[in-house]
């Protein structure tokens, strides 16, 4: 953990898995207002789940083929997000909030690109998809708790942001929102 990692930690508390858990499900609640929030929920979901695969894989190829499908969804899903759901924010009246989550996001990208740099069987490679993992489950839970739970109940246009986002998502991973390398 950076001294950066220990300084926000300090200020803004990691989420427990129960303050996780509430969070989503009180997010859940919100898709019959906003359809994007489904596909969301159906994101990062999927997000844990391949974070869990790639960390369980037992040996270096099986660790590499579920990096590299953990950066396609990651990087559509962050994609879409900063093009349609981070300007939506700014526009109700989140630019604080906006401003944060593309701030993380580079970051995980940024480790991301790191993390192919280095043997995929190694502890660096552990510890570093790890931190990854954590900080990723972490900014999902604001995104799910507070910054895009205020947005599907804001006077923006929910249709339009479902649109938008499927569009940007469909853009780099593949299309009807459920690519073949997903499935």
């Amino acid at each position: 953990m950076s001294i950066l990692d220990k300084v926000a930690a300090a200020v803004m508390p990691l989420a427990n898995e129960e303050d996780r858990a509430e969070a989503r499900a009180k997010f859940r609640g919100l898709t019959g207002r906003a359809e994007w929030v489904g596909m969301i929920l159906d994101h990062h979901l999927k997000l844990e789940a391949l974070f869990a695969k790639a960390l369980g894989a037992t040996d270096s190829a099986g660790r590499a083929a579920a990096h590299k499908e953990l950066g396609v969804l990651l990087t559509g899903h962050a994609n879409a997000e900063e093009s349609v759901l981070y300007p939506a924010m700014v526009d109700t009246g989140h630019q604080h909030h906006a401003t944060t989550a593309y701030t993380q996001q580079a970051t995980a990208k940024t480790e991301m690109f790191l993390l192919e740099g280095l043997d995929p069987a190694s502890e660096d490679y552990s510890d570093k998809l790890t931190h990854v993992r954590d900080a990723v489950a972490q900014h999902m839970y604001e995104e799910e708790g507070t910054w895009f739970a205020d947005l599907a109940q804001s006077e923006a246009d929910q249709a339009v942001l479902t649109k938008r986002y499927t569009e940007e998502f469909t853009r780099y991973v593949g299309s009807d929102n459920k690519p073949a390398l997903f499935s």
